[in-house]
């Protein structure tokens, strides 16, 4: 008896390789082959001209950067934007978890809905928004407080140490409700027979919430706070490039600010190459060690 010959059929999977093969060749593309510019550091760089044709200048430019006070302030307020950020990391968990608890939907939406919105909205509308709020004029306000005849408040101007907590509170409104969605997609792969047996225990709300879902959410945390600390030299240049000015620069000037002015502004591409490498090795290097850290006291590792 003779047997059917079966048609040529795609692997299993063959659309996921697909996709996963597309991202693969970005991440190649946008990540690693611009790594060959980290060249234009060793050379006195010059728009236009081989690097047969540039000076040789090692590792000049690396000094510099641990001799320029500048670069030791723009590190101080990368630091203390990072520090509060993980400071508060705990936020969009905790949100995650009070909102989970709400047991109208429409209601339970709606919060979603406009905590998630403001991630949307790019930091030019933003400024915008809080310009028209704070504004020494006409802010909306300042008008209040005239009106009630109490002092006006200028946070966007404002020279001290205020204008980090300023910013930390604008970064905290735009992104928590974002930041919030991987956390409410943990709890809905909780294992619902774990309340359900919390229940017939006797078990509250806030025990379940204690002792099932922070328990549960605790891998996801670890995990997202190893990766911020990774990131912590690079604090972001969209909010602190709106919101700088004369008055704040001091205060606002991060690293990713520094090196766009250095580079893009006084045309010093070399040095602030220098800088955004040494930022790059650092970053890797506390990432590293925060992964390991983890792995030694908790068991559990990211790689």
């Amino acid at each position: 008896m003779l047997k059917r010959k079966e048609g040529w059929r795609l692997p299993r999977f063959f659309s996921l390789y697909v996709m996963s093969g597309i991202c693969f060749i970005a991440i190649i593309l946008f990540n690693y082959v611009p790594l060959a510019g980290w060249s234009i550091a060793f050379f006195r760089y010059r728009p236009g001209l081989s690097f047969a044709q540039m000076e040789f200048v090692g590792f000049f430019y690396f000094l510099q950067v641990f001799r320029l006070p500048t670069v030791w302030n723009a590190l101080r307020n990368t630091l203390v934007m990072a520090g509060l950020g993980l400071a508060t990391s705990w936020l969009p968990m905790v949100f995650a978890i009070l909102l989970n608890e709400i047991r109208s939907t429409k209601y339970k939406r709606f919060i979603q809905t406009t905590t998630t919105l403001p991630n949307f909205i790019s930091w030019v509308l933003v400024y915008a928004i809080f310009f028209a709020m704070f504004a020494s004029r006409d802010g909306m306000v300042n008008n209040v407080l005239r009106s009630l005849g109490l002092p006006i408040v200028n946070p966007l101007a404002n020279r001290g140490p205020g204008q980090w907590v300023f910013q930390w509170f604008v970064g905290t409104w735009k992104g928590l409700g974002w930041s919030m969605i991987i956390y409410l997609a943990s709890i809905a792969g909780i294992d619902q027979e774990q309340y359900e047996a919390a229940s017939i225990d006797g078990a509250g709300r806030f025990a379940k919430m204690r002792y099932i879902t922070l328990p549960n959410l605790a891998i996801t945390y670890f995990t997202l706070l190893i990766i911020s600390i990774g990131w912590i030299l690079a604090s972001g240049f969209d909010q602190y490039f709106m919101f700088s000015n004369p008055m704040t620069r001091e205060r606002l000037m991060v690293l990713d600010l520094f090196i766009y002015e250095q580079g893009i502004v006084r045309h010093n591409f070399a040095f602030a190459t220098a800088v955004g490498m040494i930022r790059t090795v650092i970053g890797l290097t506390l990432l590293t060690g925060a992964n390991l850290f983890s792995k030694k006291i908790r068991g559990t590792s990211i790689f």
